[in-house]
């Protein structure tokens, strides 16, 4: 039998070797135990969509479930994060305060602490799912910031739920509606899948800026 290797980088080499149960423990993996930041979460979670779909076997090589996957991927990502906001509760800064470390360092609760006061807890757990590598500290990060555990929780499930399936329907209907032209349309896709996860983050921050813009008026019109 002849060996071949596994591209951890891309989302189609992944789905096609690992399958299902691969998708769900690198889901698992990326938001829980912060070793796996560098694993195409969002362009895999697409193509496993489109793996669901009619298109599966010519695109990905490989058919998956569906319902298994708008099931475990949920699953699987709240679990991650419930575990690293755990992680990050129970050892707090010592995880970040190694200045050696590639991935842990104190840096990350600064960004974070900044990331919370900008949005609030609810609307950075929630948005944090959307940007990589973001999604993989921002839980403990949340933890050593003493975000209530139940709180997190909820939050923590909005953000996995629309996340997951969300991005997964997206891929499957593309894949069932246009059929064997997607692959035309699988770096486009992917392109767009990163603006949208971006949007709600420029969003926001255009809307700090005119908050503040009208709060420095008002200010200096007093």
């Amino acid at each position: 039998m002849e060996f071949q290797a596994v591209n951890v980088l891309d989302a189609t080499s992944l789905i096609s070797t690992f399958g299902l149960i691969g998708i769900l423990a690198i889901i698992f993996a990326e938001t829980g135990l912060l070793v796996g930041f560098f694993f195409p979460g969002d362009s895999m979670l697409f193509l496993a969509g489109v793996a669901a779909s009619s298109s599966a076997e010519e695109i990905v090589g490989t058919s998956i479930s569906l319902p298994w996957l708008l099931v475990g991927a949920p699953v699987c990502a709240i679990a991650g994060a419930q575990l690293g906001h755990f992680l990050g509760a129970r050892f707090g800064t010592k995880m970040f305060n190694k200045p050696d470390s590639k991935l842990f360092k104190a840096e990350y609760v600064t960004k974070a602490e900044q990331y919370f006061e900008k949005f609030g807890p609810a609307k950075a757990v929630v948005l944090a799912r959307f940007i990589p590598i973001v999604r993989t500290f921002l839980n403990p990060v949340a933890g050593v910031l003493e975000m209530p555990a139940r709180t997190f929780f909820v939050w923590n499930v909005v953000g996995g739920l629309v996340w997951t399936d969300g991005i997964i329907l997206l891929g499957y209907k593309l894949g069932d509606t246009i059929g064997s032209s997607i692959d035309k349309y699988l770096l486009p896709g992917v392109f767009v899948i990163v603006l949208i996860s971006l949007l709600p983050i420029i969003i926001e921050v255009i809307r700090s800026k005119r908050e503040a813009k009208r709060e420095a008026a008002s200010s200096s019109g007093s």
